[in-house]
């Protein structure tokens, strides 16, 4: 078959699937439907295979295939650029979409909407694919609202349920936000050079990096503009700080959506745009230092956050907020090979956390809060083992996956000379203990200790159930109180998620263990495997663009001697022991002694009201956004609506036609005496001011 049939095939055969099974899934049946769809992603994840052979032989692509539209001089094409970045984006989505396929035919087995959940993951995927695989900024622009439409329908898939409904307009009105400065951003790119396809705004880039904004008494280079306008729709996609609310709250979703949207795909498409505009933002240190700042914030405070949740699904998404955060600051540093590695390695091993995750769930009977488990290794020996390989890799243990990316970016950030990079280095060191005590502190509360299932489950219900009533705090409790992934139509409302007293877990069955397995093989091998030809042997040589002033890959690579040696040098590095201190913490508080978290919690009660809160973003979006919108409405509704427009406006203009009808109605008398009179009384008035002027 010709390479350029591959290409199409790619995105095209998830296309395919999602298509059959949303318009024929009833008639296919459950069977069929998800043996087309998985065939479909298998055969997008074939071809993805043979392009990257093609690629590796030293042929790349770059061209159009169809044309949309034509306006004036500027034409919109759907195009493909094939390169080594788009190849290794491929290979990630396919491959993790297919191992969610898999997953969802046990996940989802007693689901009435299983059909429509098989559509929207193969919908999903060709979205994803025809954003990565874009080679203009219309083509791009397409695919990343294609997977916020998706994700909107993912999130909210058990639409009867309240907090779903919230959960899903929550994602996709913050997304809008960021979507917002996002499409301003490719406006200027057509206003500065004319054209939406990326060679050709590359090739000229250079030749604008000195142009100025025509603002009367501003001073605003328009590189950096278009830069962080772009990047503020990747804080949106990609969950950064103040736009990661909605990530938490889309834990709504059925598990295998959590592995797929915010392991592999819909979270890495701002790191992935980022890392695919380097010959945009490699000419502005400003935009650079912003995109650091941004994601030194976002992974440890995110990560913070992850200590105190009891939701074993929102620890793992507060995880996935923080190791964003590390990928953003590894771009602001100008470590675009490292930010991809790491979304490479994080896609892996954070997807075997959330379906690992998912099959603590299904074997606790829908129970999701930790605080209920304990002991779990014995029942869910396969859950169990492919957890820890997740969490080892996570933490960074050397020769796992995650050390070798997360460590990598750490070098990078400590090596930067940009503004604000030492906050970075301070940033993503304190992260590696609080990712390594919160991960930990998950891992023991599930796998070890005392079984706590069929004990705690009816107490920790009845106390959600008179939690606070506040709009936010209220939400996250009766996420926590009624949050199995089960559809409502199906379970009663006085049914009790959880193992029953007496009741034992159990290990799921091999359509849910076998994609852990599989997805726990790259999880600790990939990393050592990867690691010299991504960051260091020129991998992304055309795909990606990185300035002579930036010399953190040239310096990483003079301190890279091997896999081998590199994780042997970890041993006495700084980011190893933290990580060590944050597991043997976690192992004391949670293991040995657990009255000591409920005695600081007490003693710091302020720390943990307001990391409950998640320092009141929510609240204060709430009050700001969400209220300020209904004022806003409500003036513009009262003023705007019904004095300007009707008072004044329509029925104003209707009364002072009808005052001035009422006044000129006197004057047709119809007495002639009236008229002469009238006419006489013009006359003179006339003669005066001929006579006066």
């Amino acid at each position: 078959m010709d390479i350029q049939s591959y290409y199409l095939l790619v995105p095209l055969a998830p296309l395919f699937g999602a298509l059959g099974a949303g318009l024929f899934g009833k008639l296919l049946g459950r069977a069929m439907t998800h043996r087309l769809t998985i065939a479909m992603v298998g055969v997008s994840l074939f071809s993805a295979i043979q392009i990257y052979f093609d690629v590796m032989a030293g042929h790349t692509f770059n061209g159009p295939v169809y044309t949309w539209l034509t306006s004036g001089d500027t034409s919109f094409h759907v195009g493909f650029l094939i390169d080594r970045l788009t190849v290794t984006m491929m290979l990630v989505v396919t491959s993790v979409s297919l191992m969610v396929h898999i997953y969802t035919i046990g996940y989802m087995s007693e689901d009435a909407g299983y059909q429509r959940f098989f559509s929207y993951i193969s919908l999903f995927t060709f979205s994803m694919l025809m954003l990565v695989m874009s080679n203009n900024f219309m083509q791009l622009f397409f695919g990343w609202e294609a997977v916020g439409l998706v994700s909107y329908l993912l999130i909210g898939f058990w639409y009867t349920r309240p907090t779903a409904i919230y959960a899903n307009l929550k994602a996709f009105l913050v997304n809008r936000v960021g979507d917002f400065g996002f499409l301003l951003g490719i406006g200027l790119v057509l206003m500065v050079f004319g054209t939406l396809d990326y060679a050709a705004v590359f090739a000229n880039v250079a030749a604008h990096a000195n142009d100025m904004a025509p603002i009367a008494g501003m001073s605003v280079n328009l590189l950096t503009a278009i830069c962080i306008l772009l990047f503020i729709g990747a804080m949106g996609k990609s969950a950064q700080f103040p736009l990661h609310v909605w990530l938490p709250d889309s834990m709504e979703g059925p598990t295998p959506i959590s592995a797929l949207i915010h392991a592999a795909t819909m979270v890495t498409a701002g790191i992935f745009m980022v890392a695919r505009m380097s010959p945009m933002f490699e000419l502005s240190d400003t935009a650079l230092s912003f995109v650091m700042i941004i994601g030194a914030i976002t992974a440890l405070f995110m990560g913070f956050l992850g200590i105190i949740q009891n939701d074993i699904k929102r620890v793992i998404a507060y995880s996935t907020l923080s190791q964003l955060g590390y990928m953003t600051v590894a771009l602001g540093v100008s470590a675009y090979p490292v930010a991809i590695f790491h979304l490479m390695t994080h896609a892996f091993f954070k997807a075997l956390l959330f379906l690992g995750a998912g099959s603590v769930i299904i074997g606790m009977h829908h129970d999701q809060d930790i605080r209920n488990m304990g002991g779990l290794r014995k029942y869910m020996p396969i859950t169990w083992i492919t957890s820890l390989i997740g969490s080892l890799a996570l933490i960074g243990t050397p020769f796992f996956s995650g050390f070798y990316s997360k460590d990598s970016i750490i070098e990078a950030v400590g090596m930067s000379h940009l503004a604000g990079s030492g906050f970075a280095y301070f940033a993503v060191v304190v992260g590696v203990f609080v990712t390594a005590f919160y991960s930990f502190r998950m891992y023991f509360l599930v796998f070890h200790g005392e079984e706590r299932f069929g004990k705690a489950h009816h107490a920790s219900h009845a106390d959600a159930a008179h939690a606070s009533t506040s709009s936010a705090q209220a939400h996250d409790d009766h996420h926590e109180a009624h949050d199995g992934d089960h559809d409502d139509e199906e379970v009663s409302a006085d049914h009790h998620h959880g193992l029953a007293p007496g009741q034992k877990p159990h290990e799921t069955p091999w359509v849910v263990w076998l994609p852990l397995v599989l997805l726990a093989i790259p999880s600790v091998i990939i990393g050592y495997i990867a690691i010299e030809p991504m960051l260091f042997g020129n991998f992304f040589k055309d795909a990606i663009y990185i300035g002579e002033n930036h010399e953190v890959m040239h310096e990483l690579h003079e301190e890279f001697h091997g896999a081998f040696a590199m994780a042997l040098h970890s041993l006495t590095s700084l980011p190893l022991w933290l990580a060590i201190a944050g597991v043997a913490s976690s192992a004391f508080f949670y293991l040995r002694r657990p009255d000591i978290p409920a005695a600081i919690q007490k003693r710091f009660q302020w720390v943990y009201t307001l990391l409950e809160n998640k320092y009141y973003f929510d609240r204060f979006n709430d009050w700001f956004y969400a209220g300020g919108a209904r004022g806003l409405s409500s003036f513009l509704g009262k003023f705007g609506d019904k004095f300007l427009i009707d008072g004044l406006m329509v029925n104003g203009t209707a009364g002072l036609v009808g005052r001035i009808s009422g006044v000129v109605r006197r004057l047709q008398s119809g007495y002639i005496y009236h008229y002469a009179f009238t006419m006489i009384v013009g006359v003179f008035i006339l003669l005066t001011i001929r006579n006066w002027f």
